[in-house]
Order: C-alpha cells, then sequence, then structure tokens
C-alpha cells in the first residue's frame, strides 16, 4: 500500500479492479481545510482519463509494471504491432490505448512495453525521439533561438512549435515526455 501523498507522475496502483496511471499529482491547499492531492489519471484498462482528489494518507495499492525491450513494427488497421526483442514474439496492442504514443512513433522504433502480471498495459518511450519536420511556414532570414517560434507538424502528424529558422526537412529531437522541441538533431542534420 502506498499513501496518495507518495504518488507521482508516472506511477500506477490499483483501485477498485482498475489499474491506474499518476500523469500529474499536485499538492493543494485550499482557503481552508486540509491540504488534498489533485491528481490526473488515466484508465489504462479503458483509456479514460479522469481528474481525482484525494486525501493525503489516503491508500491505494501500488502495482508493479514490468517492462520488456521491444520494437514498433507497424500498424494494422487499429492494433499496432511490436517484437519483443529478446524472444521475437509479436504483440498487437490496440492503437487506442496508446494513442498519444503513436505521434512518436516511426517503424522500426525501439519502446518498452509494459506489462502488469501478464497483461500487456502499454508502452514507454524513450525520453527523446528523432523526428523529420514534414511542413512549417518558411524560416525567416535573421530569426534567433529567442523568436516567439512557429508550428511545425512532424513526419508522424504531431504538431510542435520550433523557432522560426528551422526549415522543412529538418530532424529535430523531440521530447516525449513534454511533447516540445528541444533541438536539432546533430548527426544528421550535418548532412544537410
Amino acid at each position: 500500500m502506498i499513501e496518495a501523498i507518495n504518488l507521482k507522475a508516472g506511477m500506477t496502483f490499483e483501485q477498485n479492479g482498475k489499474l491506474i496511471k499518476v500523469l500529474s499529482a499536485e499538492h493543494h491547499k485550499p482557503g481552508k481545510g486540509n491540504t488534498v492531492m489533485r491528481m490526473k489519471l488515466y484508465d489504462l484498462r479503458s483509456g479514460a482519463t479522469v481528474e481525482k482528489t484525494m486525501r493525503p494518507e489516503e491508500k491505494v495499492e501500488q502495482a508493479i509494471v514490468d517492462t520488456k525491450d521491444a520494437q514498433y513494427l507497424y500498424t494494422q488497421g487499429d492494433v499496432a504491432v511490436f517484437m519483443d526483442m529478446e524472444t521475437y514474439e509479436q504483440y498487437e496492442i490496440p492503437t487506442a490505448t496508446i494513442q498519444n504514443e503513436m505521434k512518436y512513433m516511426l517503424e522500426n522504433m525501439n519502446v518498452k512495453i509494459d506489462y502488469f502480471n501478464s497483461e500487456v498495459i502499454g508502452i514507454t518511450l524513450p525520453n527523446t525521439v528523432q523526428l523529420k519536420v514534414a511542413e512549417t511556414e518558411p524560416s525567416i532570414k535573421g530569426a534567433t533561438v529567442a523568436g516567439s517560434g512557429k508550428s511545425a507538424t512532424m513526419e508522424t502528424g504531431l504538431v510542435v512549435t520550433v523557432p522560426d529558422f528551422i526549415k522543412e526537412g529538418e530532424v529535430l529531437d523531440i521530447n516525449t515526455q513534454k511533447g516540445t522541441y528541444q533541438s536539432r538533431a546533430s548527426k544528421y542534420n550535418d548532412e544537410n
């Protein structure tokens, strides 16, 4: 058992037969009364996201989630197919379950498959992925890093705000935790 005050983003717990992942957790002290925990929670089985408040001393059963190295192979219909890197066994995960992660994935990308007991419950992406800019406004001559930025659509359909000097075709490092531009991917852009 773990107290709600100790729950952090990324942790998983069981409650009322549901497997819940914490997306965010904050202490909140209302004007009057006791401190509460404001949380954004994701039901791993149904895909529902809810906001909930809990008392800090409220206890939940922490779920132990195991991971395995896998490779994203392809999407067919409404399932994404992954291959276990040790056993070469293939797993199908409904794309509805991992729709946020799909925005960052390219075929043959290495990820981790998350398991609870023997049930596949999702995937974990690397903290940073490299994606090519598919579409953006033309770069502005003399633009600096400190500019306000512009929207860029990546090859996966993900839209991020990038500096004004970024051009179509450039490969960028994208932070998967925040969904933000991090930097130009130097090992690919040296060729340009």
